[in-house]
């Protein structure tokens, strides 16, 4: 079973790719197509849409599985965090 988390920041041992373990996903709102977007940061391919929050976990999932199924993949990047930025 992989688990897909909304945000936050993983411990370090968590980037050790195997199934089973967390990954962190980034999802978005997008206003025209009334749909939620997210993807995996670093993790080429790892990318989906759903009209529900539920629908888009099920379908990071799948993608995330078929994913592996090819192997161990590199991440190209490292999520790090958010921060929210003020302009005063």
């Amino acid at each position: 079973m992989i688990r897909i988390f909304y945000g936050g920041i993983l411990p370090s041992y968590h980037t050790e790719l195997k199934k089973g373990m967390y990954f962190t996903a980034i999802i978005e709102h997008c206003r025209d197509t009334d749909l939620y977007v997210g993807y995996i940061p670093g993790f080429a391919g790892a990318h989906s849409q759903g009209e529900t929050l539920d629908e888009l976990n099920k379908n990071l999932r799948e993608v995330i599985g078929m994913l592996l199924e090819d192997g161990e993949p590199v991440l190209e990047t490292e999520f790090v965090g958010t921060q929210q930025i003020a302009i005063v």
